[in-house]
């Protein structure tokens, strides 16, 4: 099968390596010139025969938008698209519409995987029209882990399915990082533990907590005992705040997800003003001790 993918990021040249070698061909495009295989949009519709398929891995939000309204002009009835970055799920009608207006159909995917996909897989949320899906599935099964496909792969439901399956992916990813944070930092306080890295390493088989984010935080912890290469200030995808969104909007209580979010923008101040005002109330209606704040100079 042949294909296009524009974006060659992190994930997208993975992507492309991985398509390749299960014997597609795969024509990619992108803003750097060291990495691409066409100079330009144009040119990259014009290597694909018809009916053509491009697959669009690039920053969710405008420049998603602005590439979906090139293509559009580009490719033409019969034509395929698949959206494949971190858009919201609500941006998918809108791409649709604008791809639909010239008989070119479109397909959301959700991809899991990072780095690690060129090696392992990727996991698969799309949201379409069956034909669709089934027309780029020798992609798909390219793309995701060998074995049974079901484990790894899922038609989610109609357009914005896939991006919204892999939002609530997302927003759980959050609360069972928080949950192995936690953990760990009590056990790095506790003079009993003589070795973190050991005791989660321990949890890795056997037990019910075992997974791949223990596998990996494990490894962090071998590399760099005490993370003290590192800082604590943790940015968000934004999709964690979109499935909290939508848990408000369903009234469906998330509380950890939630709190692992919140979590993440404690780790951004130095020095908290919630925290402050925490301490202050003590001091005032107990007389507790009040540490002084760090001096600016």
């Amino acid at each position: 099968m042949q294909m296009g993918l524009v974006g060659l990021g992190r994930m997208g040249a993975n992507m492309r390596e991985r398509i390749r070698d299960s014997g597609h061909e795969v024509i990619g495009f992108d803003s750097d010139p060291s990495i691409r295989d066409v100079e330009s949009l144009p040119e990259l519709v014009a290597r694909l025969s018809r009916p053509r398929v491009v697959w669009v891995m690039v920053p969710s939000g405008e420049p998603t938008r602005a590439v979906i309204s090139e293509l559009s002009d580009l490719l033409a009835g019969g034509d395929l698209v698949i959206e494949g970055g971190n858009s919201h799920f609500s941006d998918d009608e809108a791409h649709s519409a604008v791809l639909g207006e010239s008989g070119i159909s479109y397909v959301d995917c959700g991809v899991s995987g990072g780095v690690w996909g060129l090696k392992e897989g990727y996991g698969l949320m799309v949201g379409g029209e069956e034909a669709d899906v089934a027309r780029a599935m020798p992609i798909f099964d390219a793309l995701r882990p060998r074995g049974r496909r079901e484990d790894s792969f899922v038609h989610a439901g109609s357009i914005g399915a896939g991006h919204y399956a892999k939002m609530v992916h997302n927003g759980i990813e959050y609360g069972l990082m928080q949950a192995y944070a936690e953990g760990y930092e009590l056990l790095a306080a506790e003079p009993r533990i003589s070795a973190v890295e050991n005791v989660m390493g321990a949890w890795q088989k056997g037990t019910v907590v075992r997974s791949w984010l223990l596998e990996l935080l494990v490894a962090a912890l071998r590399e760099d005992p005490g993370l003290s290469s590192i800082s604590g200030y943790t940015e968000d995808s934004g999709e964690g705040r979109w499935t909290v969104e939508e848990a408000v909007s369903h009234a469906v209580p998330v509380p950890v997800i939630a709190a692992a979010l919140f979590a993440r923008f404690s780790s951004r101040q130095d020095d908290s003003p919630a925290m402050k005002a925490v301490s202050a109330l003590r001091g005032q209606f107990g007389g507790h001790d009040v540490q002084p704040g760090k001096v600016v100079v």
